[in-house]
């Protein structure tokens, strides 16, 4: 795979560079409540631009259904990421068409822009090779090189991740290989104990990263809503809390499959519970009950991990020597549900080992609590690629990058 290093070193400038980033950022109207995944991918940008390169950049936003939608615009992406680079960033209203052909054909040596949402365009996503790669031909019309920066994007086969690529020459940018050593540490002579610490709402999310993680880890510690499936598996009544019922026997081949493998595998020895959801955007008081997880009473719903969990967790990732953090411990959205989140930040923060937070919410969470993101060997932009890589499977859009 050639870096960006190698084609900074061959000179760029004058020279139409496509970066592929991914700039899925949470949206509330036009504000952007987390722009770490345009900060992520400024670096590369920026050394681009001061190489004197064109550099065009382009990403998805959200799932719109290969149309324009408003809601799913970048344009305040392209602002903020002008902000971040101390410069103006032109803006194309549409991915190939008369705007971004304008827009680009405008570009002087070391100006930016960037195209609207790709997913505007039916090719991006589209399961027929050739309608993808049509796509890809007026991408690549566009430019001269391509860079291939969007981590959290590499697990999809789209058009401007995998088909564009083999029609350009193409490197990857700081972020990608950033992200791939980061995961390579955690595959490959991994220093021990190794701890993973799994959240979110489904365990069906994590199937394939727990499977190949039990052969890896010296403890996986669960929680979040996934937590519950594990916990009725075992035969506890769970209330209203999040299930897959379906998952139940799974869960327990996992839990005899660390057993036997000598893995630690932790659930929540109690949790915070309500018989309603708490108001996400009032944050009105919600005045959980803590119960112990084998005793949830039926009408309620389980939704952060207990005092007695977040101190268990937090003795067994004290002496990690890597740890891989996937997941909320809760609905950290609400402060009420928040303390089983901030404990295992606080305790990845305490802990000298390495440690990973590894994207999507788990990201999110720490930002939106507080913590300062370079107290954490390294935040992942790409949750699901990041989980993805650790189950062991191919990533379109790295193996698109490989010579």
């Amino acid at each position: 795979m050639k870096t960006i290093d190698e084609l900074l070193a061959a000179g760029v400038a004058g020279q139409r560079v496509f970066v592929r980033a991914d700039l899925n950022v949470p949206l509330d109207g036009e504000t952007i409540s987390d722009d770490g995944r345009i900060r992520a991918v400024a670096p590369t940008i920026a050394k681009l631009a001061e190489a004197g390169a064109k550099v065009i950049v382009a990403s998805h936003l959200g799932r719109p259904k290969g149309a324009p939608d408003p809601q799913f615009s970048l344009a305040p992406v392209a602002r903020r990421l002008g902000e971040i680079l101390g410069g103006s960033v032109s803006f194309a209203t549409d991915t190939v068409g008369d705007s971004a052909k304008a827009t680009v054909a405008a570009l002087g040596d070391g100006d930016v822009a960037l195209l609207e949402n790709l997913r505007f365009n039916a090719g991006e996503t589209s399961k027929d090779d050739a309608e993808r790669g049509a796509f890809a031909d007026q991408l690549a019309a566009l430019a001269d090189v391509y860079v291939g920066d969007g981590f959290g994007a590499v697990h999809r086969g789209h058009a401007s991740v995998v088909d564009l690529p083999a029609r350009l020459p193409h490197y990857a940018g700081y972020l990608i290989a950033t992200e791939v050593g980061v995961l390579k540490k955690l595959t490959e002579d991994v220093k021990r104990p190794y701890v993973v610490a799994l959240g979110g709402a489904k365990v069906s999310d994590k199937l394939g990263v727990i499977d190949n993680l039990l052969k890896k880890a010296d403890r996986i510690l669960i929680g979040g809503g996934m937590a519950y499936t594990f916990l009725a598996a075992k035969g506890h009544e769970v209330g209203i809390s999040l299930l897959q019922a379906d998952q139940k026997a799974t869960c327990l081949e996992y839990l005899a499959e660390a057993e036997k493998r000598g893995v630690e595998f932790l659930l929540p020895v109690d949790v915070l519970v309500s018989p309603e959801f708490p108001d996400l955007k009032t944050k009105a008081p919600a005045n959980p009950t803590t119960v112990a997880s084998d005793a949830i009473p039926a009408d309620q719903e389980g939704l952060d991990i207990g005092p007695k969990t977040r101190e268990l967790y937090a003795s067994k990732l004290a002496d990690a020597g890597t740890v891989f953090w996937n997941g909320p411990m809760g609905v950290f959205e609400h402060p009420d549900y928040a303390e089983g989140t901030k404990a295992v930040a606080q305790a990845l923060v305490e802990t000298d080992g390495f440690t990973v937070v590894g994207g999507g919410d788990s990201a999110a969470a720490v930002r939106t609590l507080g913590f300062d993101e370079n107290a954490f060997g390294h935040i992942s932009t790409g949750g699901g690629a990041s989980l993805e890589y650790l189950e062991g499977k191919t990533l379109p859009g790295l193996a698109a990058l490989e010579d």
